[in-house]
């Protein structure tokens, strides 16, 4: 799958291997020809034992709280299609395009599901291990039926035709508007309340899992960092990055832009090599049982100039405020300002002329959600959300520099999950 970032680049990258007048050999990576990776990413030890699995106990404690919330925001069901929540609730991952499948999980009695009757067999195999999953309500339509009158009859049996239905938010709208004139008498709204009033608050477990992402992403990048020479291109940055992950256990990759590139915050499709004194960040992360990590590292091959470790030290200076301004009952909005002022102080302002994008967002099984660290945002925080933590000075023409961890709220404070980088020439405090 090509992240949010990586896609821009797809297209760009094509035969770079020549770019700067030579093809970039086995060398030019810091290996020998007839060895398959860098030493620093041999290294690299798996880390896939480390993970345990989300439980079914623990999806059914989810599905309780939801009917909780469904309860508190006057939803008498929620409406749950293949994606993220779906998988948060269940652990069933679907795909099926443009036929229905859905649950519909109401605020009381039993849930049911809607399957078309040719993936029967491979909704149960994945419904058998849900909450409930031993004798599931599975409602079956043919593709000349509709599977909406599904909806509508379970909706009806269990007294909530007129009933309040929260519809989770990627759900296309055709879903919508079928489940809406199948149950005329229905009152659609938005599941949101519900879905990220769950997901938003991480548990123990989940904590302990995008911790793991965390330090492997970080691993993986640290072991690039060290593979690096001059002549390497962008693209086979990216393609050691994906390595060192396959080498550590999990699937990941990252975008990497070099030089005046890196100013542009998710990058340009442009070719990119990489020379001595050249500037660089590297951004994304990798996936643990479902889970997330996002983590910019910004460093120079070679020596950083006297204005690139100015920017740097500003730039660290901003994510410590972010991270000290961050604690339960604070508004999201205040840690966006106390990294931005920061910044603007130190002559980087006004507002987002070089610090273009808000400060962060909130991460778990999706690399953004819920909520977000943006002006304007008055969402309280409450132990237990995490989010990155990413200012960045972008200067147009010369280049940018972010660096992003990601932390998650204490009863107190808040915390990274990993360290911070000390600086553009020694990015992993190694040196």
């Amino acid at each position: 799958m090509i992240s949010r970032r990586r896609f821009l680049e797809v297209s760009g990258v094509a035969g770079i291997a020549t770019a700067a007048g030579g093809i970039v050999t086995a060398s030019a990576l810091g290996k020998s020809e007839d060895s398959s990776s860098p030493p620093s990413l041999a290294a690299l030890k798996s880390r896939k034992n480390d993970a345990t699995p989300i439980t079914r106990e623990e999806r059914n404690e989810r599905q309780e709280r939801a009917r909780k919330l469904m309860r508190e925001n006057a939803l008498d069901a929620i409406v749950l299609m293949e994606g993220t929540s779906l998988k948060y609730f269940t652990g069933i991952r679907w795909w099926g395009g443009e036929r229905l499948f859905a649950l519909v999980l109401p605020a009381k009695g039993a849930a049911f599901y809607v399957c078309p009757a040719f993936e029967e067999g491979r909704a149960r195999e994945q419904i058998a291990n849900a909450p409930n999953g031993e004798q599931p309500d599975v409602r079956i339509w043919r593709e000349d039926e509709s599977p909406y009158q599904r909806v509508a009859q379970g909706l009806k049996e269990r007294g909530i035709s007129s009933g309040k239905l929260g519809m989770e938010e990627t759900v296309s709208f055709v879903f919508t508007d079928g489940i809406s004139h199948a149950s005329p008498h229905a009152v659609l709204t938005t599941a949101t309340p519900v879905t990220a009033g769950c997901r938003m608050i991480k548990s123990t477990h989940e904590l302990a899992l995008m911790r793991l992402a965390s330090q492997v992403t970080l691993a993986a990048y640290d072991a690039v960092y060290h593979a690096l020479r001059e002549g390497i291109t962008q693209e086979q940055v990216e393609d050691l990055i994906a390595a060192a992950y396959k080498q550590l256990g999990f699937p990941g990759e990252a975008s990497v832009q070099v030089d005046e590139y890196s100013a542009l915050p998710h990058g340009s499709t442009r070719p990119q090599v990489i020379h001595e004194g050249s500037i660089m960040i590297i951004d994304d992360g990798c996936t643990v049982e479902g889970y997330q990590s996002d983590i910019t590292r910004t460093f120079v091959l070679g020596k950083a100039s006297d204005k690139m470790k100015q920017v740097f030290g500003i730039v660290h200076r901003a994510q410590t405020a972010a991270l000290a301004a961050a604690r339960p009952g604070v508004e999201c909005g205040a840690v966006d300002a106390a990294a931005r002022k920061v910044i603007t102080d130190a002559g980087y302002g006004p507002d987002y002329k070089y610090f273009s994008h808000r400060v962060g967002h909130g991460m778990g099984m999706d690399g953004h959600e819920w909520p977000y660290l943006v002006r304007g945002n008055t969402t309280k925080l409450q132990p237990y959300m995490t989010f990155s933590d990413e200012p960045g000075i972008y200067l147009r023409g010369e280049f940018g520099i972010r660096l992003e961890d990601d932390m998650h709220i204490t009863e107190n404070g808040a915390e990274l999950f990993t360290p911070q980088s000390p600086s553009l020439e020694d990015p992993f405090g190694k040196a």
